[in-house]
């Protein structure tokens, strides 16, 4: 079983007692703070994933780290099955499957925008309500700006793309004219 697979299944799982409890948010954010930190500390990280240490060393760690950053019960839970199953390693794949899982569940979808320039509030509601007309889905925009695209965006909604971009109305007009010749 592929790891994206194992991290989707416990983010699932984590997804459903989250919503029950009406705790997805906070979840999320422990989730990504426990990240960052293990990410900002190379040795903590090569602890977990590393079985020179034992076991009983790591549930230490954890248990320390659990009472220092005080996460929710349900994290903290969280945390201490992925560690007695071997699994704290594919954390940073759980948190990424996790965010998916929540918003597939409330019918969102992330839009990746490429753009030449800063867009105003205004286009960006245009654009989301465009995104959203054309999927039927609430859209959130994550923009990126690339001076390559001359003009226009670039936007891309799950494997979707939409390209408006100047750069590829040049591109496509530099085939015509070349395959008229």
């Amino acid at each position: 079983m592929g790891t994206e697979t194992i991290a989707r299944r416990y983010a699932i799982a984590l997804a459903e007692v989250a919503e029950k409890r009406n705790q997805t948010e906070e979840i999320r954010k422990e989730l990504e703070q426990m990240e960052l930190l293990l990410a900002e500390n190379k040795k903590l990280a090569q602890v977990f994933s590393n079985p020179v240490f034992n076991h009983e060393s790591k549930e230490k760690i954890l248990e320390t780290l659990i009472q220092k950053t005080k996460p929710l019960s349900t994290t903290a839970n969280f945390l201490r099955v992925l560690l007695r199953n071997s699994r704290f390693a594919y954390l940073p794949l759980i948190r990424k499957s996790f965010e998916e899982v929540i918003a597939e569940k409330r019918n969102e979808v992330c839009a990746k925008i490429v753009s030449a320039r800063d867009l105003s509030e205004k286009e960006q509601e245009e654009l989301i309500q465009n995104l959203e007309k054309r999927t039927g889905k609430r859209i959130k925009l994550e923009i990126t700006i690339n001076p390559e695209v001359i003009g226009g965006i670039v936007a891309t909604v799950g494997s979707t793309v939409f390209d408006g971009s100047i750069k590829n109305r040049l591109e496509i007009l530099r085939d015509r004219l070349m395959n008229n010749v």
